[in-house]
């Protein structure tokens, strides 16, 4: 018996880092990203490097979700509990639809490495625009936990029984039957 087996389709995929403080240079998140976005064989559409500031972080990730070059946006940065950090105050209020398990799923794998200390994170995710985003730590660390223990399978179509690139087509169907976008 043959078993079917799915080809590879890349996902293009957009890269922001919220901080004050950091450039291209020295961004490792950042870097982490983008290297296993790359290795993996997506398409790495853009990155960027925003300050913490609602505004700013929320203008630019819906300029990248109705870009048709974008399929999904990951942010790094600003998901704790300074008063600097503002990531989940400036994307959840423009989500469609949120990723709950994405943020439980998140916590488990991050809870076996630091512990208690997962806590600290507001990790989310959710759709915006039919683009998935989510919105991670600012450690490199966290950001390895998130692509090797889920985005990495999800965004594979070849990952069983189901992943996030075989729904990708049918994020806008509310659209298509005359509803109207949220954010």
């Amino acid at each position: 018996m043959v078993e079917n087996v799915r080809p590879f389709i890349p996902v293009r995929i957009a890269v922001l880092t919220v901080s004050d403080t950091r450039t291209l240079a020295d961004d490792k998140s950042g870097q982490t990203l983008a290297d296993r976005v790359r290795e993996a064989g997506h398409i790495l559409s853009d990155r960027r490097i925003v300050p913490d500031d609602k505004e700013e972080i929320r203008s630019c990730v819906l300029s990248w979700s109705k870009d048709p070059g974008i399929d999904v946006v990951i942010t790094t940065g600003g998901t704790g509990f300074t008063g600097r950090d503002v990531t989940p105050e400036a994307l959840e209020p423009i989500f469609e639809k949120r990723m709950d398990g994405f943020s439980q799923v998140f916590h488990g794998i991050s809870y076996d490495k630091i512990g208690t200390s997962t806590i600290q994170s507001r990790a989310t995710g959710g759709v915006v625009n039919a683009t998935f985003v989510f919105v991670l730590p600012g450690s490199p660390g966290a950001c390895k936990d998130a692509w090797d223990g889920i985005l990495k399978a999800q965004l594979d179509y070849r990952h069983m029984p189901c992943n996030f690139v075989e729904i990708m087509p049918r994020l806008d169907e509310h659209l298509k039957r005359g509803g109207e976008k949220t954010a």
